[in-house]
């Protein structure tokens, strides 16, 4: 799984899966997109005006895993 961000266009996309089949992109709001096969795998989700999709009020992503926090600024 990766997910990268684009500060110039405040674009975060997760990557599920790398693309080894056509996707098809399926529109879920107008913050939101989703990659997915025909076979029903999901291979990516992108995240338009991300910044506010992905941050509290700091402005940083906060990941959570198994007990443990971390922040990562989404600005430079």
């Amino acid at each position: 799984m990766k997910l990268s961000y684009d500060q110039k266009y405040n674009v975060a996309y997760l990557r599920l899966h790398e693309k080894t089949a056509q996707v098809m992109t399926i529109k879920v709001s107008d913050e939101m997109n989703i990659d997915i096969a025909p076979d029903g795998t999901v291979y990516g989700i992108e995240l338009l005006n991300a910044k506010k999709q992905l941050s509290d009020d700091h402005g940083a992503l906060i990941v959570e895993s198994e007990g443990h926090r971390r922040e990562i600024p989404l600005t430079v």
